[in-house]
């Protein structure tokens, strides 16, 4: 499949999808970074911005932004995988709420490079609306504006808003209440990965493209045509993590897909909101997210895709007819001014990585050399800027704030062998989905999903 049909985001970057040469033999690096996606990317720009003279190597097995980078719903957001209780109790009240505070900070980061770089992302800092449309729904967005104030964060943070607030914002059907959140922008997620590739390469970065890494390994990265080596190694492959050796456990390759609309004129969004370009989603327990684009499409994505045995990552898997047309019932229930008549154009989607435990994680292992990040599991936009700001320090001794973050050499513990990690996670699934359906007939909250949610450690 030509790269540009991926997804509606590469299909509209503003240069062609040639791949860049490919590593032509063995070589040496002070770093060597494998997977040219938003990790391995933002590794590679704060590395060379703090060292210039640092020999730094990228590796991609397709090109920059082939995977969830450039297919992703386009929320830069502070969002994290992990509740704030969760981490809570993990690691106590004062690492979670610096966790959270350094996610702020980074959706302001990213807006900064983004300025600084001049990359045209069609960056929108409008912020997030989350949606209550049925009595549960509002009992959930309370709940996770007390857990908020619990951790010291203000109106200015999260806020609840009544339903004249939340329909001015957006006006989907039935809305009663939502809550509000400025830390987040809609981005074009493939225009970012794409100037964030030019602009590691300004600061000297080397990237392969259609380079495949076989084997990761103390002081290597090793590919079918030749070996880079390296003293610091960083792992950087998310949702493609289990094709490498040694990691088939380590994340589960869990499928979101997404649809977006022609075009649609301005009479129309006079009637559905988002005049700031809000991302938005609604408090229902399987998850869909959406924004407005810079080209006044609906672009609008949820899970819903079975994850497959074995975690197979396979091109056919990012299409799954049943899912794009529950989507497109979704959005219609949503805003009944689409009727039946308006066209989907794209339809796409992708990989993200789950860690069992729910957690993202950074970390280096300074006696062998090797770093990774990921499981940001759908939130990665945001977190990878971090965890390459992360990286960067870590890798170059430096004892700062970002270092002593709660999620700093994390370590998941592995998905169970199969057939338990397939049906565990598909069954995981039809139990959110049954929840949603219970509580749209009964108007009382689920009872299955909160004993799941309490499973995750959520």
């Amino acid at each position: 499949m030509p790269y540009q049909d991926l997804s509606y985001w590469l299909s509209t970057v503003d240069e062609p999808l040639s791949p860049r040469p490919a590593l032509p033999g063995d070589t040496d690096a002070d770093v060597v970074i494998v997977g040219a996606g938003y990790t391995g990317l933002w590794t590679a720009y704060y590395l060379a911005e703090a060292d210039p003279a640092l020999r730094i190597v990228v590796l991609e097995r397709q090109v920059a932004g082939f995977g969830a980078s450039g297919r992703n719903g386009g929320w830069c957001s502070a969002l994290l995988p992990t509740s704030l209780p969760a981490l809570a109790r993990r690691h106590g009240r004062d690492a979670a709420i610096a966790m959270q505070h350094a996610m702020h900070d980074t959706v302001r980061e990213v807006g900064r490079v983004v300025a600084a770089e001049g990359i045209d992302c069609h960056w929108s800092y409008g912020g997030t609306v989350v949606l209550a449309r049925s009595g549960p729904q509002v009992e959930r967005a309370r709940a996770a504006v007390a857990e908020a104030r619990e951790f010291g964060f203000g109106p200015e943070d999260l806020a609840l808003l009544g339903q004249d607030e939340a329909v001015a914002r957006c006006a989907a059907d039935g809305v009663r209440a939502a809550t509000y959140t400025p830390h987040c922008a809609a981005v074009h997620p493939a225009r970012l990965v794409r100037g964030l590739a030019h602009a590691v390469e300004r600061r000297g970065v080397t990237i392969h493209e259609r380079t495949p890494v076989t084997a990761i390994r103390p002081g290597a990265a090793v590919t079918p045509a030749g070996t880079v080596r390296a003293p610091v190694v960083v792992r950087a492959t998310e949702g493609y993590t289990p094709e490498l050796p040694g990691h088939r456990r380590a994340i589960a390759p869990v499928y979101s897909l997404m649809i977006a609309t022609e075009p649609l004129p301005a009479a129309t969004w006079e009637r559905i909101g988002l005049a700031e370009r809000e991302t938005f989603s609604d408090h229902r327990h399987v998850i869909i997210y959406g924004q407005r684009t810079a080209d006044d499409r609906l672009a609008f994505g949820g899970r819903g895709a079975p994850y497959h045995f074995g975690s197979r990552v396979r091109p056919g898997y990012d299409r799954e007819p049943r899912v794009f047309a529950a989507l497109r019932r979704t959005l219609g229930e949503l805003f009944p001014v689409l009727g039946p008549d308006v066209p989907v154009t794209h339809t796409w989607g992708g990989p993200l990585g789950v860690a069992r435990d729910w957690a993202a994680s950074v970390g280096y292992h300074r006696g062998d050399g090797l770093a990774w990040a990921g499981g940001y599991v759908g939130d990665g936009v945001g977190t990878s800027n971090l965890a390459g700001r992360t990286l960067a320090d870590l890798i170059r001794g430096e004892d700062s704030g970002l270092t002593r973050l709660p999620w700093v050499n994390h370590r998941s513990p592995r998905w169970e062998p199969e057939p338990l990690r397939w049906l565990a996670v598909n069954a995981g699934l039809k139990v959110m989905f049954a929840a949603d359906e219970a509580e749209s007939r009964t108007g009382r909250p689920s009872r299955r999903a909160a004993a799941f949610s309490r499973f995750l450690g959520h």
